[in-house]
């Protein structure tokens, strides 16, 4: 069993909120990340929520009001990081674009982010085992959504690895990152110079290459997201979805931006989606 330190745990919605620590290789050191267990006993489904750029494994569980439904639906919520910390790679800090809490959930392949930036891995190889293991959760039952960056990892992940997670939904997410600035920015520093090799971490071109997930992805989009034409593009993911027969549901909100204010105007149905599919057949 993966060793874990409890850092901190304060009772919440009759459920407890707590922040870890553990040691991982795929990072080259320590990884904090957050779990609300909701009070219902026994394994519990879970749902693993990836933050966007510049975010920490506290800004959802302070800023989205989250844990009152999980807590009615019995989620449990898991919050890892957004990358490494305190790396010590020159250009990893100073850019919110890249580096430090800009992972983009990807495995790099190009020195010296190789050494330590290779969030896939470590979210499928050491986190989830490490949750298993250490909280009352029923990995059968294991769904992944997220924000803008954290979106654009919950679908590749979920379209990568539709035997783990059986729910995925996503808030303005970065489905294109190969097609819009930020992706053409952190990509060929991460993954080098061949386009090809930035597919496996494009949610349309994923789905473009013949991936699919089994349910239906939800993504719910504000129309005043002041990144939605330049970063964001959901109607490249809806075309790629719709050639392909790809279940997809984007609903888009007038007067609504990127913000954390958005996600907490929607967080609840996102949690209900995820637990209609969890609880399915369970």
């Amino acid at each position: 069993m993966m060793a874990i330190e409890t850092l901190s745990a304060q009772r919440c919605f009759g459920g407890v909120q707590g922040f870890y620590r553990h040691e991982s290789k795929a990072c080259g050191g320590p990884m904090q990340f957050g779990v609300y267990m909701p009070p219902q006993p026994g394994p519990r489904p879970v749902l693993f929520y990836l933050a966007g750029l510049t975010c920490s494994p506290e800004t959802f569980a302070i800023k989205a009001g989250a844990q009152r439904v999980a807590a009615e639906l019995g989620l449990v919520l898991v919050m890892p990081d957004t990358s490494p910390r305190d790396t010590g790679i020159e250009g990893a800090t100073g850019d919110w674009e890249f580096g430090e809490a800009a992972g983009f959930y990807l495995d790099a392949t190009q020195a010296p982010w190789s050494a330590r930036f290779n969030m896939q891995r470590y979210l499928l190889e050491e986190l989830l085992p490490a949750v298993a293991a250490n909280f009352q959760v029923d990995m059968q039952r294991c769904g992944v959504f997220g924000h803008s960056m954290g979106g654009h990892g919950a679908l590749t992940l979920a379209l990568k690895n539709p035997s783990v997670f059986r729910s995925c939904s996503a808030f303005a997410p970065i489905v294109a990152p190969s097609q819009v600035p930020w992706g053409q920015k952190a990509f060929p520093r991460y993954l080098g110079e061949d386009r090809a090799a930035w597919r496996a971490y494009d949610a349309t071109a994923l789905v473009e290459d013949g991936h699919r997930f089994s349910g239906e992805l939800l993504i719910d989009q504000g129309l005043d997201d002041k990144f939605l034409d330049a970063q964001l593009k959901p109607e490249l993911f809806e075309a790629a979805c719709a050639q392909a027969g790809q279940a997809l549901r984007v609903r888009r909100h007038a007067g609504y931006d990127h913000s954390y204010w958005f996600i907490q105007s929607f967080v609840e149905d996102h949690l209900r989606h995820h637990a209609a599919a969890l609880n399915s057949g369970a």
